[in-house]
């Protein structure tokens, strides 16, 4: 080697000793003897990659795991993964297609446990995952004994009956309406075989509103709750089930009832858990009716909404524009209100304190004050509900209260992940909504924000700068306010994105801006009238605090006027699996280690970019009332008038905004061929041979006479359409004419019960209210890459299986009185 090559080779050396002791590996070859030869090249790239190899050597890798692994314990992060282990365990259980009993999964937890204490002190690298395999299974025990637990009987199928039960509680919409919930004691003509324990059901009238605690009875119409609008989407069955409702309807007429027990008769008439919560709920009514009382509209609605978190009387243009403009948030009591409430009475009650003389001397008032807040917000969480938003809330501020008495930091991880172990330790539940969901995720992204930028400040701004005080006050607050928004609303967009399939484009602004209004004027003078009604001076605090809402408002307007709603449509499940769980490793990790995080939601967005699902072609709604084309960014219905409760859904869902109204066509010109609309068709004599044939030519003229993508409809009678792959498609309103057009459909829809064997062609789909109610929504595709024409379809059904508790009722005959186990399908 000459003199050239040594130097080099000491340089390479040198580099390569710096490079092991943690530099970045991808700079090796560029650093290493720059200037050299062309002659050396070859040397200096071998070099590089030998040093690049030996720094991703699996002894080097083991050691830097470990080292992050370490520095991950000691700042205790372990901990914050519980809950998160917890969750995937809860969310696997509710996702599987079949029940996996409590013996089988606590005799799994028993083996993990057993697992992990025999490698305490002998397998540390075995231990971990041995952990996370035993709270992963904890979690499905946890959703399977609520479950058990609850055992709602939910209503098989809809049906009109007398109802007498016990009120436990009520609400009012915004058209002065009254929804309430009854403990039923008694179903008549006819008797229910599987009757529910408690419904909903809104009374119409405008009588006097019967009491909580007052039995009431009527006649009413039950149905199930309802399934997903479309594969996918929100089961309503689900929710109703966990939350312990097994049918809602409404009452024809006006419901007749007693007055309100007194308190004996009460507790005597129901459990004990029930009569303390309809005591709690009659509290809860009384405050809000109070507070829409003082200040009237949908002001009054939503400063009520904003103690009690009852929604209902805030009109739907109002819930809109709120959310349209990103501050549906507001509506939830949520971290936010249960914050500023807590934080307002602190620092209120030890401003006070601290003003009598000598008393700051000889009692800790801040302790004082932070104990105050404690029942404060004890009281608060009574009258809110119980929301999983609100409970999440409750119990941080709760620790972050009693932190105050310890003198120890109340903002932390650790108290998010205490507050998440007990919302799934109680209601496991709640964890596949999208309330637990967003409420954690803008919560933890929150918390960790702030602890870093904490760190940061401590340990790059001068100990001076850091004790100034005054000092860009105002720009501090505006930069808080603005990065507190960015970050809540970074954190829960793409649950926004997957549970609503829209994001406010404008929500920054809007948040930015209702902030100071929210913090200095709402939820203060809230809490001032909250304080001063049992004295009945609530008047006046509640005027300054529907000023701010009206502000709030008027925000919320100007900046809907903006147009700025981006509607999204759904999302593949993998991309999102992968955006949460990486957000979550990002938030909760420190060290290299959290780049996992970010390697996961890229490959999440990657996953949205690639998996994203053609559009149906054709659309059925569960009822069997509703069918929809889609093509070019449009729908077509067979209504005027779609359900908004459907269709809002299916626009969102599937990104298309026109909605393409069906032609109504006149009576036609010669003699009436239509019979009378009869339940089912039965009893009615079968249709004459010519009518049939008018019937027929009649509907293929139409179809042929009309555009295609858009229905042709006789009232009460028959919609057809012919889509763009040429099925023909109709919907029936009078089941008599089934055997009548049946063999001139692709697709024939009906909301009745049909016999297909009356049909004398085998080329129709039929799709009626018994197939509709084993599946479900449906979405039904052109299959592709086939020659035929018109192509064959494909079908898609919300529900696959009927064996999971909230999906049982629908298996359920009550002609036979038992359960059949044929699966969904068309």
């Amino acid at each position: 080697m000459n003199d050239t090559e040594g130097r080099y080779a000491s340089h390479d050396a040198e580099r390569g000793s710096f490079l092991l002791s943690g530099s970045d590996p991808a700079n090796a070859v560029a650093v290493l003897a720059p200037n050299a030869p062309p002659a050396l090249l070859s040397t200096r790239v071998k070099r590089g990659i030998s040093i690049f190899s030996a720094h991703l050597s699996p002894r080097l890798v083991k050691v830097s795991f470990a080292s992050a692994i370490e520095d991950e314990r000691a700042f205790g992060h372990g901990f914050v993964l519980i809950p998160v282990l917890l969750s995937f365990g809860v969310l696997t259980w509710l996702s599987l297609p079949f029940d996996v009993g409590i013996a089988k999964l606590a005799l799994l937890l028993c083996v993990f446990g057993m697992a992990t204490v025999a490698c305490v002190g002998k397998s540390a690298l075995l231990r971990a995952p041995l952990i996370a395999a035993m709270l992963f299974v904890a979690g499905m025990v946890l959703i399977a004994a609520e479950t058990a637990r609850i055992d709602t009987i939910i209503l098989d199928a809809p049906v009109t009956t007398n109802v007498r039960g016990v009120v436990f509680s009520r609400e009012q919409d915004d058209r002065g309406q009254w929804r309430y919930g009854v403990e039923v004691r008694e179903t008549t003509k006819p008797r229910l075989r599987r009757q529910p324990t408690r419904i909903t059901l809104v009374a119409r009238g405008r009588d006097e509103p019967l009491p909580i605690g007052a039995t009431i009875e009527g006649r009413a119409r039950l149905s199930p709750p309802s399934g997903p609008a479309l594969p996918g989407l929100n089961d309503f069955a689900f929710d109703s089930y966990f939350r312990g409702i097994g049918a809602v309807g409404f009452f024809y007429g006006s419901p007749t009832g007693g007055k309100a027990p007194a308190a004996g008769e009460l507790e005597a008439t129901l459990s004990f858990g029930s009569s303390l919560a309809t005591s709690i709920a009659s509290i809860r009514e009384a405050v809000g009716e109070r507070i829409r009382t003082a200040i009237g509209g949908d002001t009054g609605a939503l400063a009520a909404a904003l103690v009690t978190a009852e929604e209902r009387a805030i009109s739907r243009e109002t819930v809109e524009v709120l959310r349209q403009a990103g501050l549906a948030h507001v509506l939830a009591i949520s971290g936010l209100n249960m914050a500023l409430a807590a934080g307002t009475f602190l620092i209120g009650a030890r401003t006070v304190l601290s003003m009598v003389p000598g008393l700051a001397h000889r009692v800790p008032v801040k302790k004082v004050a932070a104990a105050g807040a404690l029942l404060m917000v004890c009281l608060y969480i009574l009258i809110a509900g119980g929301a999983v938003s609100a409970l999440r809330a409750w119990i941080m501020i709760s620790i972050m209260l009693v932190a105050v008495f310890f003198d120890r930091m109340s903002i932390s991880l650790r108290n998010v992940a205490l507050a998440a172990i007990v919302i799934v330790s109680l209601t496991p539940s709640a964890v596949a909504g999208p309330g637990f969901q967003m409420s954690f995720a803008a919560t933890l992204a929150l918390v960790a924000g702030y602890a870093r930028w904490r760190e940061r400040r401590e340990t790059e701004l001068p100990a001076a700068e850091r004790r100034s005080k005054g000092r860009g006050l105002v720009t501090g607050v505006v930069a808080g306010v603005v990065i507190t928004s960015l970050i809540g609303g970074l954190a829960t967009s793409v649950y926004s994105i997957a549970y609503f399939h829209r994001l406010p484009a404008y929500g920054l602004l809007a948040n930015v801006l209702t902030m100071p209004v929210i913090s200095i004027v709402i939820m203060p003078f809230g809490l001032f009238a909250m304080l001063l009604m049992p004295l009945g001076l609530e008047h006046y605090p509640l005027v300054a605090m529907a000023w701010g809402l009206d502000r709030m408002l008027d925000i919320a307007r100007f900046v809907t006027s903006l147009d700025g709603e981006i509607v999204t449509g759904r999302i593949g499940h993998l991309g999102f699996v992968l955006i949460a769980a990486g957000g979550i490793l990002v938030c909760v990790l420190r060290s290299w280690l959290a780049l996992s995080g970010a390697l996961l939601i890229c490959a999440g967005l990657v996953s949205l970019a690639v998996e994203r699902d053609r559009l149906p072609d054709v659309v059925i709604a569960e009822d069997g009332r509703l069918i929809g084309l889609v093509a070019n960014g449009a729908i077509a219905t067979n209504r005027t008038r779609p359900s908004d409760f459907v269709f809002s859904q299916w626009q969102r869902a599937l990104a298309v905004g026109r909605h393409l109204a069906p032609v109504t066509l006149a009576p036609p010109a010669f003699a009436d061929p239509y019979p009378a609309t009869e339940p089912n068709g039965k009893g009615a004599p079968p249709l004459e041979e010519a009518k049939v044939a008018a019937i027929r030519a009649d509907l293929s003229s139409a179809i042929e006479a009309n555009a295609a993508g858009v229905f042709i409809c006789r009232e009460k009678q028959w919609c057809a359409a012919r889509n763009t792959y040429g099925w023909t498609i109709i919907a029936l309103e009078n089941p008599r004419l089934f055997p009548a057009l049946c063999g001139l459909a692709d697709l024939v829809m009906t909301a009745a019960r049909v016999d297909g064997a009356t049909c004398p062609s085998d080329r129709a789909h039929i799709v009626n209210a018994r197939t509709l109610r084993r599946t479900g929504a449906i979405e039904i595709r052109a299959q592709p890459d086939t020659e035929q024409a018109p192509p064959p379809m494909q079908f898609r059904t919300a529900f696959t299986t009927l064996a999971r508790p909230w999906e049982r009722h629908r298996a359920y005959d009550w002609r036979t009185a038992t359960f059949t186990d044929d699966p969904p399908g068309i």
